[in-house]
């Protein structure tokens, strides 16, 4: 037998292949070959530069890098208060309309203009208002004749970051100022102390000033405190509570803040939890209600406050219970009271006032037995103020259950205490104090008359102890809350957070703003 060349079958004819081979050439540009085999060749200069290949229309063509730019002249320098390098003008670059861009056009820091474009004016909104861009006049364009800025938000004469007021610190205008940059205007007189000047802020302290947070938004930042350093606990929340061994306990919130407004009166309250029970990993012991109760005409707004006894296990439900059972029991006296209050009836209010404190003791009780609970184990104090909705009526219903404050601030003045038994030797504490449900030694006084303009403030000993002992906290929160203007719920809650060492304690505060005639 002959050893000829091998047999080869002829070569078949697979539809399929060619489908994929045409597709090959289409996205290749390569010109169809006669066999598979002829794709193995040297690389071309066609494969060494990639700009040089032929691409099908299909696929854009890959953008060349744009041209190194020289570095700006000495002059041409960015807006104030933009950030960051020159933009690149490649030869590539256009706007969406296709125009060439403008040489030396800087954007604003954090946006991404097109080319060409002129930045967005930065926006400085003033703390406690609601966030409205400004529109920033044309080039040479005048205010109308007898048109005046509009006056700066209450809240922003006060700091408006984490910081200390420093009495006999130098005005604003003797701090040094950047090169080419503005004098602040110095303080008016008789303004108080001026906190030292920090950076990124200027000495006055004005939330416009510097004190933007990320993307230019105003930030009220770290609250302030007493003396040369803040205290050693983080001043803000840390871990969760965690669901186990108590549910009650971790789904109570580590703050809070509510308000209303009723015709002249504006209430604003807030409830932080204390740097030792952030750190020792324990609920919120305080509580707070803001409510309306009684019926048409005799309608009265209630504001309480509630203070669970530290060495008491479950003082957290006892304190927020008690402020619940406060409403309801209260809204069944609401008329007698209110009776009372528009009379001047001292003994008919206590009378009416002590039926309705019973009454909550009895329920409060109850409810822990019902749970399995020992009633001391809910210890807790309470602090109602009952005002009538009524604006002619001028006198208020005070009833309270254990310590804590009432304070009165009256044309900047404090006066730290306006009931009886309230802590007015110094910020004191007194460790005996009465407790429901137990505990029930009732103080019902009818404060007032009250005059437009007037702070009252009823809070637990976490604010009212470091009020009384504290100058610094006494005249920083004078000048948050004895202005024109009410502060916002978030500016009264960061106000409220002004830190005093040692003073540990959960802080709560209803504060009621009489109208102004």
């Amino acid at each position: 037998m002959n050893a000829g060349p091998p047999h080869l079958p002829p070569e078949r004819h697979d539809p399929l292949e060619e489908i994929w081979r045409t597709a090959d050439q289409v996205v290749t540009g390569r010109p169809e070959t006669a066999h598979a085999d002829a794709d193995l060749r040297a690389p071309s200069a066609a494969d060494a530069d990639p700009a040089a290949k032929p691409y099908p229309p299909s696929y854009p063509a890959p953008v060349p890098a744009p041209a190194p730019q020289s570095a700006p002249a000495p002059g041409d320098q960015p807006p104030a208060g933009v950030q960051g390098p020159v933009a690149q003008q490649g030869p590539a670059m256009r706007s969406a309309s296709g125009a060439q861009p403008v040489p030396g056009v800087w954007p604003a820091a954090g946006t991404h203009s097109a080319p060409g474009e002129q930045p967005a004016p930065a926006v400085q909104p003033a703390s406690g208002v609601p966030w409205v861009p400004e529109v920033q006049p044309a080039p040479g364009a005048h205010p109308a004749p007898g048109t005046a800025p509009p006056e700066p938000h209450p809240a922003a004469v006060l700091p408006a970051s984490g910081g200390q007021l420093v009495p006999g610190a130098p005005a604003a205008s003797a701090v040094p100022q950047a090169p080419g940059a503005p004098a602040a205007p110095a303080p008016p007189a008789g303004a108080g102390p001026v906190r030292a000047a920090e950076p990124g802020q200027a000495a006055d302290g004005r939330p416009g000033a510097g004190a933007a947070g990320p993307g230019g938004v105003p930030a009220l930042g770290v609250p302030f405190h007493s003396g040369t350093k803040p205290p050693l606990y983080p001043p803000e929340p840390q871990g969760a509570l965690p669901v186990r061994p108590d549910p009650l306990a971790a789904l109570i919130p580590d703050m809070v803040v509510d308000g209303a407004v009723h015709g002249p009166l504006t209430v604003r309250a807030a409830s932080v939890r204390g740097d030792s029970h952030r750190y020792h990993g324990e609920p919120r012991q305080d509580a707070l209600a803001v409510t309306r109760v009684g019926a048409p005409g005799d309608e009265l707004l209630l504001l309480a406050v509630a203070d669970g006894v530290g060495s008491a296990s479950r003082s957290h439900v006892g304190s927020h219970e008690a402020c619940r059972l406060a409403a309801t029991s209260l809204d069944a006296a609401a008329g007698e009271i209110a009776a009372a209050l528009r009379e001047g009836g001292t003994d008919r209010f206590t009378t009416a006032a002590g039926k309705a404190v019973v009454r909550i003791a009895t329920l409060l009780s109850h409810q822990a037995q019902e749970r399995g609970d020992d009633p001391a184990a809910y210890a807790t104090t309470l602090r109602v103020l009952l005002v009538p909705l009524d604006p002619a009526v001028r006198l208020r219903g005070f009833l309270a259950v254990g310590d804590g404050g009432t304070s009165l601030l009256r044309a900047g003045q404090w006066a730290v205490s306006v009931t009886g038994a309230d802590q007015a030797d110094g910020g004191m504490i007194d460790t005996r104090t009465p407790a429901l449900p137990h505990g029930v030694r009732l103080q019902a006084e009818l404060l007032g008359p009250a005059e437009p303009g007037d702070l009252l403030v009823l809070s637990t000993d976490g604010l009212s102890t470091p009020l009384a002992g504290d100058a610094g906290m006494r005249e920083f929160l004078a000048r948050a809350w004895g202005g024109e203007t009410v502060p916002g719920p978030a500016d009264f809650l960061w106000q409220l957070q002004y830190r005093v060492k040692s003073y540990d304690d959960d802080r709560t505060a209803v504060a009621l703003w009489e109208g102004r005639s």
